[in-house]
């Protein structure tokens, strides 16, 4: 164990395996059920929504152009600001974190509940006006659980706190879509989205139960308008402030691209293999989900044990490798065994990757400006993979064929993890970290071994 470690419980917790010990504590807890909520507006966009259209019979070419929606959570650091430096009336006597959670989970259901009596055949604008609404409601969802998860969990639970979070956002996911078609087949799209709405719940029970985060940080008042434009701008100045911030943010911006031009060309891949789509259920989906959940808690087990600096490299490591396991099975041919082992192996890496880089991005976070640096750091992270992917992925396949352009997304990968590697022995990883990292049990800054473990 490292610096970071959770002191012995003296409760029933001390009959778990010491590994599973950290998933069962309160705040870890509390992280699994706010991602639930977190999990369920994207897919009430995503694929429910696809299919609600396309059973309404509108066309492929407009029901591709919905997924437009989802800019929105790339565009939620612009208003994030809100988030932290507006006071609720009333409400706010709950506590800032407490308060808007309760309020945006409400217009998360109010915004599903308008989605839900919208008729697409009668009016696909005003559907379209809908959706972007689930949009705006859910990513300023996600701005305040992520600030909510952040600031409740210690340095030495950010791990496992974002493991836990990502299972909770991938069940919440998959149940409101499972449920959705389920309910639409027997009492119609209306009540479906009525029914799924209810799974904001969790969020806010979550908040009332556990309450203000204690490693909330109220920022400076504010008061003129020069001081509300420094609330809006202000977050951001003091995280480039920080010795070695502009490599992280080139890190941050580079380190998913070869992952995500890998991922979204996959089921191409498997078509042009010839792959059923039963093998596809069975692989790519069965085995696939399993196996994410794996990584997510080894990726939690690696960063309590090995610390923040070597977990990441770790994992950026195994997610490069990941791409070059898809260029194998490309040149393997149809092969269901190959396609097992690339689909565990890459889903694994990508549990793990997905833990200790969130864990890692959290820490970066001044308590002050939680919201708003989160938001900014997440939207990052995902902007320049997303417009590569849309712009470029399909054409490189056609110029390079396959095998070369996993190849290829191997190669991309290299930038990332070398950078990463650079930042660490330069001392630029310790340097950048906010007060999300070292305020409270444990530091992020820490990975040296205690003496005698």
């Amino acid at each position: 164990m490292n610096e970071a470690a959770a002191p012995a419980p003296t409760d029933w917790r001390r009959y778990l395996p010491e590994s599973v010990r950290p998933y069962s504590e309160p705040e870890a807890i509390a992280a699994f059920f706010v991602g639930v909520s977190s999990g369920f507006p994207y897919a009430m966009i995503g694929a429910t929504l696809t299919t609600r259209l396309a059973q309404d019979g509108i066309d492929k070419k407009s029901v591709t152009a919905f997924s437009l929606a989802f800019l929105v959570y790339n565009l939620k650091f612009l208003w994030a600001w809100i988030v932290d430096g507006v006071r609720i009336p009333v409400l706010g006597r709950l506590g800032q974190r407490v308060s808007w959670l309760l309020l945006s989970g409400v217009f998360v259901i109010a915004a599903v509940a308008n989605l839900a009596f919208v008729d697409p055949s009668a009016s696909l604008l005003y559907t379209a006006y809908a959706a972007v609404l689930v949009g705006v409601a859910g990513a300023t969802f996600d701005i305040v659980i992520d600030a909510y998860r952040i600031e409740l969990l210690k340095p030495r639970q950010l791990g496992v706190g974002a493991g836990m979070s990502q299972y909770g956002w991938r069940i919440g996911s998959v149940a409101a879509g499972a449920l959705a078609l389920v309910l639409a087949a027997r009492i119609g799209w209306e009540m479906a989205y009525l029914a799924c709405a209810m799974f904001a719940l969790p969020a806010m029970i979550t908040g009332l139960i556990a309450g203000e985060p204690k490693r909330h940080r109220e920022p400076v008042q504010r008061r003129g308008l020069g001081e509300a434009f420094r609330a809006i701008y202000g977050p951001f100045t003091e995280f480039f402030m920080r010795k070695g911030a502009l490599l992280v943010l080139l890190f941050i911006l580079l380190h998913k691209i070869g992952d995500t031009l890998a991922n979204l060309t996959l089921r191409l891949l498997l078509d042009d293999m010839g792959y059923t789509n039963d093998e596809i259920a069975i692989y790519d989906v069965g085995i696939g989900f399993w196996a994410y959940l794996i990584g997510i808690f080894l990726g939690g087990i690696m960063y309590s044990r090995l610390g923040m600096k070597r977990s990441v490299l770790i994992s950026l490591i195994l997610m490069g490798v990941s791409n070059l396991s898809f260029a194998l099975l490309a040149a393997a041919g149809h092969s269901n065994l190959g396609l097992a082992a690339t689909i565990t192996f890459e889903n694994i890496a990508s549990g793990i990757g997905g833990v200790t880089v969130i864990a890692y991005f959290s820490a970066l976070c001044d308590l002050r400006f939680t919201a708003s640096q989160y938001a900014l750091i997440s939207a990052a992270a995902s902007i320049v993979g997303r417009f590569l992917t849309g712009t470029t992925a399909g054409a490189m396949v056609e110029s390079f064929g396959y095998v070369n352009f996993y190849l290829v997304t191997t190669a991309i990968a290299l930038p990332g993890i070398i950078l990463f590697w650079l930042m660490s022995r330069a001392g630029l990883i310790d340097a950048s970290i906010g007060t999300a990292g070292t305020v409270g049990e444990g530091d992020a800054r820490k990975d040296e071994p205690q003496e005698g473990t």
